[in-house]
């Protein structure tokens, strides 16, 4: 601390000084006195004589900021000091800045002289590098030269910025590192090929946002759930980077696992919301979840806090799926409920995060209903509408969020397609006279769709086994379905008794228990489900022979 500065300032001691002062004008302090108040006001004022006199160009050799003067309209130069010297050599006097100052030439900033020359306004240029590597802000001042016909020129002076230049572009590589990391992880926890449903054709896209660290936590997922049914899964973790990408995984593999339970789509979200709040209470996401049958022609969908779903007809009229829509995952206490929406052949649907509509600029209805308007026109394979919704969205390589777009069509088949997808369905109504005659039509209608020799037996074999197994436990009404698409057979049997039946080993003395058994050794796969309005279907699979 400086107490003869503080004690200048003390209570007192400008009224006593300035009563010395009075009485004694001519004093002089000794040596070692404190000096009065007075006299401290009067330093500045003293001092400016000697500024005046400084030597200028002694002042310029030595601070260690590159100077450099020049003159006239092509700028010849009159100056430079120490410090220009040393980081770029003698430079010759009266020759223009293109020929005497070329680093100045190769890093743009002749121009900037020309601007500063004519406005007469200083300018700035940050963190140029320079020949040989270094960084320098850069900042010219017109300056008047009286001694030279022209009359006016600019002092160029130039402060060394390489360490915070190095600093920032370490930060940058850094978070360009991070972001690459988020990317790689986001993409490869999304699924590497879609799932490929027999009635379905599907196609998704995602785009990072191209701001750092922009990459978030959408996802999709198309999942076969056996028996000609698909899920169809979208998500949007709240959150940038690793982390949400991280979360988001968890949460992709977890509909994975519910979606095997062949459970309501309300359901599998019910539990989705309490697995997201075990893994981070204060992580929250939305999600829409979707379940096709093709025999239905319905898409029964849930949604946690997401955006509607969009469906264009055979018509073109373009539908939203408003209603019912929960809070998003994460936070608990709700009861989720499912909804329809028709998906008949020649119906597109359209399942997207808020990237793809939402911006700073506009209220997110409207992008919903621009979405609408370019669903609308928008035809081709699920890729095509794929690239066209996106490019109507105005999505870019630079757009700030990430974007995640999920495109299905149930395609109207005609002429000999339409011949490789066919349904067939029988009531099973009495007693167990049923039976016979379950397998009498499931022979008829095989024979009819000219199944070979071994399908058609093992078909007729396992439509006899179903329809005894819901005779024997289940409850009316019952009915026998049979599809076909072109790669598989499918056999369903549904009931009103909600007991889902599960396979189990039947000892030689037991009279029961070897339908399910039967099934499941010679189909390519079964399951079995509770159907919406009460009840069970319990169905199996027949890979067909592929044609060449």
């Amino acid at each position: 601390m400086n107490f003869t500065r503080w004690s200048a300032r003390l209570p007192g001691t400008q009224r006593r000084a300035a009563a010395r002062t009075e009485d004694s004008p001519t004093a002089l302090p000794s040596e070692g006195s404190v000096p009065a108040a007075r006299a401290e006001r009067l330093s500045d004022a003293a001092l400016l004589p000697v500024v005046d006199e400084l030597p200028v160009r002694e002042v310029l050799d030595r601070i260690p900021a590159l100077v450099a003067l020049v003159q006239g309209p092509d700028h010849r130069l009159a100056y430079v000091n120490d410090a220009y010297v040393a980081a770029f050599g003698v430079r010759p006097a009266g020759e223009p800045a293109r020929t005497a100052l070329p680093e100045l030439a190769e890093i743009g900033l002749l121009p900037l002289l020309d601007q500063v020359l004519r406005s007469s306004k200083p300018r700035t240029v940050k963190s140029r590098k320079a020949p040989g590597g270094r960084s320098y802000t850069f900042t010219c001042t017109p300056v008047e030269v009286s001694a030279t016909p022209e009359g006016g020129g600019v002092l160029i002076f130039a402060a060394d910025v390489t360490d915070h230049a190095e600093a920032a572009e370490r930060l940058r590589a850094s978070e360009r590192r991070q972001r690459e990391t988020a990317v790689t992880l986001q993409r490869s926890l999304l699924p590497q090929e879609l799932e490929e449903p027999d009635d379905l054709r599907v196609a998704a896209t995602y785009h990072p946002g191209g701001t750092e660290a922009a990459v978030g936590g959408d996802w999709y997922d198309v999942i076969t759930l056996g028996g000609g049914r698909t899920a169809l899964v979208i998500g949007d973790v709240m959150g940038r980077g690793v982390r949400a990408a991280a979360v988001m995984g968890q949460l992709r593999t977890a509909v994975r696992a519910y979606a095997r339970l062949d459970l309501p789509p309300h359901e599998v979200l019910q539990l989705l919301d309490g697995l997201a709040m075990e893994i981070d209470a204060n992580q929250i996401a939305t999600c829409a979840y979707a379940v096709h049958d093709p025999n239905e022609g319905r898409l029964v969908y849930a949604s946690a806090g997401h955006l509607p779903i969009l469906v264009r007809d055979e018509s073109g009229t373009v539908l939203r799926a408003d209603e019912p829509t929960g809070p998003p995952l994460g936070t608990g206490g709700w009861m989720h409920a499912s909804g329809s929406i028709p998906l008949g052949p020649g119906s597109t649907a359209v399942l997207y995060t808020d990237g793809l509509v939402e911006r700073r600029d506009a209220d997110l209805d409207e992008g919903i209903a621009s979405l609408e308007r370019a669903l609308a026109g928008a035809t081709g394979t699920p890729q095509v509408v794929c690239d066209r919704l996106v490019r109507s969205a105005g999505v870019t390589a630079d757009h700030d969020d990430d974007v995640a777009v999920l495109v299905l069509q149930h395609p109207a088949r005609t002429g000999p397609d339409s011949e490789l997808f066919r349904n067939a369905a029988l009531e099973l109504l009495g007693g167990v006279e049923a039976a016979p005659r379950a397998r009498a039509f499931a022979s008829g209608v095989l024979t009819s769709w000219r199944f070979p020799t071994d399908l058609h037996d093992l078909g007729v074999l396992a439509a006899s086994e179903l329809v005894a197994n819901s005779l024997q436990h289940g409850t009316p009404p019952m009915r026998l379905r049979l599809r076909r698409t072109d790669r598989r057979l499918i056999v369903e049997v549904t009931d009103g008794d909600d007991h889902l039946p599960r396979r189990r080993r039947a000892e030689p003395a037991d009279e029961s228990g070897r339908g399910i058994a039967i099934v499941a050794t010679i189909a390519s796969n079964w399951g079995s489900r509770r159907t919406p309005g009460g009840g069970k279907a319990v169905w199996c699979e027949f890979a067909l022979p592929r044609t060449t």
